[in-house]
């Protein structure tokens, strides 16, 4: 998958969204930061980005996507949320 593509379909969902991509091919780190985010546990904010790339990660199109999602809060007091690596 290109990084276009993955920021595009973040961005739909998360419109506000600040976004950090990095990685290459099918292996990608990302670093997101929304207002959406209030009221969901960390679980919640995976699977939500998790589903929009449900049929790449089934179809190893996408292979490993590392996750750390967090409120603008949290950003700032560097708390919450953890990095999980997803691998198929």
């Amino acid at each position: 998958m290109h990084e276009n593509e993955i920021i595009a379909r973040i961005t739909a969902l998360y419109p506000e969204a600040v976004i950090d991509l990095s990685g290459e091919d099918c292996s990608f780190e990302l670093y997101i930061i929304s207002k959406q985010f209030e009221g969901m546990n960390t679980l919640q904010r995976q699977q939500s980005i998790l589903s929009i790339f449900k049929n790449e990660l089934a179809s190893g199109k996408l292979h490993a996507l590392s996750i750390k999602a967090m409120t603008p809060e949290q950003q700032s007091s560097q708390s919450g949320a953890g990095l999980v690596h997803i691998t198929l």
